[in-house]
């Protein structure tokens, strides 16, 4: 069986903790889209692992993890990361990195922070990991791909072809200034060096991950294709141009995975009991009052990559409507239900007022969405602990309706609840009905 798990908001939504649960019966997981823009936390047996880029099933001895040919792979950041899961006690025998996914240079990070600085205002709050300029000079087709980095000769040449160029782009869209400032980061020699070292540790990993996926699954066993960043980040289907630079969504992982659609069995979206983004751009049923911040503590919503507090709000089912249909899912993992305990009502977000019309389905057009006003129904909250819930019948009976409510709504089956951080706070479900 192949199952991808995709975010079905804006990111953040847990994909870490609830991959890491489903990988303890994966044989493969692979990441196909995104850099280390993305974060995975995970808490095993009181550590907790900040994942970037390493595939979340990292902690399971055994597992092959595949960091696709969608990626984009800082080489000296992913080695930092190997480090610190090293630490804790995790070995990497079962990481592989397709010979395809691209890699991301010094000079895209330079050139991601000073367009964002050119914005000003109008910046559209990237990590400034320089995960959109290298996927630019991909689709420009000039990029560096993991095989070329493994071929001193071809890098080495490439590398100081690709200086050159960087140089008079940057030279000439943000002037010499931005350039000298930088210089040193942009050294051919330091980053030969850096990229070398880099490659020599990394050779070991080399393998084809699209290989690796299919005989699996010829073999009969059970691959999980892992999401980064949420369905309302997709460079297609997001909130664009406050999107990231891949396809985060389900459709994404067959051509970055290297898998055909019909392989996939089922997929699952993950999302909070409520709403958050990071980041700029529109955001319907954000709260900037006493809710937003008590939801922003009790669960802790701070970027796992950038520190970046979150903007939080009301759960969306528009947004969730709009992600079962984008993604095909078939199921979906509710995270973080014990973040909303205590509050006295809780409020649901069933459609959008657009200049006095009720839209149900998600806009196109970022200008309409940016327009619309959350149309809410209120249900009732509960303050009973529901960390130590094991199944539907330990939550109150106002959880449950709320669950319900969600379900029916969105028409898609609950499959898994969450009531805290650790993996062992999660239970799984066969759909939920109130009664």
């Amino acid at each position: 069986m192949i199952t991808a798990l995709a975010g079905a908001q804006w990111g953040d939504e847990g994909k870490g903790k609830i991959i890491d649960i489903m990988a303890a019966e994966a044989d493969v997981v692979v990441r196909a889209t995104g850099g280390n823009n993305a974060g995975h936390t995970v808490v095993n047996g009181g550590k907790t692992y900040k994942l970037h880029l390493v595939p979340s099933g990292i902690l399971y001895k055994g597992t092959v993890c595949c960091i696709g040919p969608g990626c984009v792979v800082d080489p000296v950041s992913l080695l930092k990361e190997m480090a610190e899961v090293k630490a804790n006690g995790t070995d990497l025998d079962g990481l592989r990195i397709d010979p395809r996914a691209h890699i991301v240079m010094p000079y895209h990070l330079v050139i991601d922070e000073l367009s964002e600085l050119a914005k000003g205002a109008g910046d559209i709050g990237t990590t400034k990991k320089g995960i959109g300029p290298c996927y630019m000079d991909k689709a420009e087709r000039t990029g560096l791909r993991f095989y070329d980095l493994l071929r001193p000769e071809i890098f080495s040449r490439r590398l100081r072809e690709m200086l050159d160029n960087k140089k008079k782009y940057i030279v000439g869209m943000f002037g010499e200034k931005a350039y000298e400032d930088r210089a040193d980061l942009l050294s051919y020699d330091k980053i030969l060096a850096d990229y070398t070292a880099a490659a020599e540790k990394l050779a070991q990993y080399e393998a084809d991950t699209t290989v690796i996926a299919y005989n699996a699954h010829k073999a009969g066993k059970k691959v999980l294709f892992e999401g980064a960043q949420g369905t309302l980040l997709d460079l297609d289907m997001g909130t664009y141009p406050y999107v990231t630079s891949s396809h985060p969504v389900t459709g994404g992982f067959c051509v970055s995975g290297g898998i055909g659609p019909t392989l996939i069995d089922e997929c699952i979206g993950i999302a909070k009991c409520y709403t958050t983004r990071v980041g700029k751009g529109p955001f319907p049923t954000e709260l900037f009052d006493e809710t937003g911040d008590f939801i922003r503590e009790a669960g802790f919503e701070y970027g796992v990559t950038t520190g970046r507090a979150r903007r939080c709000g009301w759960l969306d089912l528009v947004i969730l409507r709009y992600a079962v249909r984008v993604n095909g899912l078939t199921g979906i993992a509710l995270n973080k239900l014990d973040t909303l305990t205590g509050l006295p009502e809780i409020k649901v977000c069933v459609g959008y007022d657009c200049d006095g019309k009720i839209l149900t389905d998600f806009p196109a057009d970022i200008r309409e969405l940016e327009k619309c006003t959350p149309v809410y129904e209120t249900l009732p909250g509960w303050t009973e602990d529901i960390t130590k819930a094991t199944s539907l019948s330990d939550l109150p009976a106002a959880a449950v309706g709320y669950l319900a409510f969600i379900q029916k709504e969105i028409g898609c089956k609950i499959i898994l609840v969450g009531v805290g951080p650790d993996r062992t706070q999660s239970f799984r479900v066969d759909g939920v009905t109130a009664d």
